[in-house]
């Protein structure tokens, strides 16, 4: 479907949308064909910011409310041919536009110089068929933002190995050499066997060692979270604004002309 000219001013600034209903980017100019008069291209914003300014044909396109429908997808816009939006295309240009939306193409197709800024031929605003006075005007660089995916993160659980050292008291028994007198307490004890003979006597010692064990249990729960930071970056953008010069007798008087 060809978009007409009444459609023009509908479509100048309004979103561009691919065939998967992707948003492509914002619509800059449209650019006419010399011979028809008919909306042939139109210039995309596509980028962050709109820095980068793509064309893209408009046999295919539709539009519908504040939305500009093409038949292809984000990625074969912003990788179109570099052409500079100067006001025309060249049959070098337009031939390796057509190239790379797949399309066909033969000199008999140049779209040639078109209106690319002043495309609606009723309301010239520059030319001699307007009235006496002269409309000068500017590009507006417009800022915005869009959310787009920076990076990823992840948590990931994996098992380490420490060494762990702990003091642990530990008691020992040893053995002591005890002497005691006899005394009328213990005579008969001291004396309750041969006078003389051959004896041995045994204790056991014991003693404490450390013994280690272990436990699993749950110490904290961890998850990821995103936290919002504001930064301020600066921008830069080229803008075109047009400049009227008189000449000839003229006389002066106090109203300035940028």
């Amino acid at each position: 479907m060809m978009l007409e000219q009444s459609q023009i001013e509908q479509v100048r600034g309004t979103d561009a949308y691919g065939a998967n209903e992707e948003k492509i980017g914002k619509v800059g100019e449209i650019y006419l064909d010399d011979q028809t008069g008919n909306p042939e291209w139109a210039t995309v914003n596509t980028g962050l910011f709109g820095s980068n300014e793509s064309f893209v044909p408009l046999s295919d396109a539709s539009a519908s409310g504040t939305e500009l429908t093409l038949p292809y997808d984000k990625d074969r816009v912003k990788d179109a041919p570099n052409v500079s939006a100067d006001g025309h295309l060249t049959p070098d240009e337009e031939r390796q536009l057509y190239a790379h939306y797949g399309l066909s193409y033969s000199d008999d197709d140049f779209t040639g110089q078109t209106g690319g800024y002043d495309v609606d031929t009723d309301r010239d605003t520059s030319g001699s068929a307007t009235d006496d006075a002269m409309t000068r005007s500017e590009e507006r660089v417009n800022v915005g933002t869009e959310t787009e995916a920076a990076g990823r993160a992840r948590l990931r659980k994996y098992v380490v190995t420490e060494n762990e050292t702990h003091t642990v008291p530990v008691r020992k028994e040893k053995a002591v050499l005890e002497t005691e007198p006899i005394t009328s307490d213990n005579y008969d004890d001291a004396t309750d066997g041969p006078a003389i003979s051959e004896d041995e006597h045994e204790v056991v010692l014991e003693e404490e060692r450390p013994v280690v064990s272990k436990t699993t249990e749950p110490v904290e729960r961890v998850r990821l979270g995103t936290q919002e930071t504001t930064e301020q970056e600066t921008v830069s953008e080229e803008v075109r604004k047009e400049r009227i010069e008189a000449e000839g007798d003229i006389a002066s008087d106090n109203t300035s002309r940028s």
